[in-house]
């Protein structure tokens, strides 16, 4: 009887270790970091990342490195609705969720833009280097 029930729990204890290392392997877990919208997505965080641009959001001035996070997140919450870059762009770089207000970039210049029309020229931008073989 002792056998039977160590058993039992043997097999539920080695049904959960392989159904968790099935769900946290590389393969698995990176299955979409692998998909070429997804890839060009991460592109542009990083391309906000590593600008010198001063980031505006709810009338608040972020680093680049803090707009990028906050796309980042915006992107996690957003992640199934979100198939294109373009639409990365659309719920992740045009406005703030609360107030509605348009994110923009201001570049050392202090030329203000929208922060959705300066990642979409990247994109493009992007888009033709790629096609031409030059990243």
């Amino acid at each position: 009887m002792v056998t039977r029930y160590y058993h039992k729990q043997m097999v539920s204890v080695l049904t959960a270790l392989v159904t968790a290392l099935f769900f946290l392997s590389p393969s698995f877990s990176d299955a979409r970091q692998t998909d070429p919208a997804d890839e060009t997505i991460q592109y542009l965080l990083e391309y906000v990342a590593r600008s010198d641009l001063t980031f505006v959001r709810n009338s608040g001035r972020y680093t680049a490195q803090e707009a990028s996070q906050h796309m980042q997140k915006k992107f996690e919450h957003f992640r199934d609705e979100i198939e294109t870059p373009e639409e990365f762009i659309e719920l992740c770089a045009t406005s703030s969720l609360l107030s509605g207000k348009p994110y923009q970039v201001i570049n050392k210049h202090g030329e203000t833009v929208n922060t959705s029309e300066w990642l979409t020229t990247e994109l493009k931008e992007y888009r033709n280097s790629a096609t031409a073989g030059v990243r």
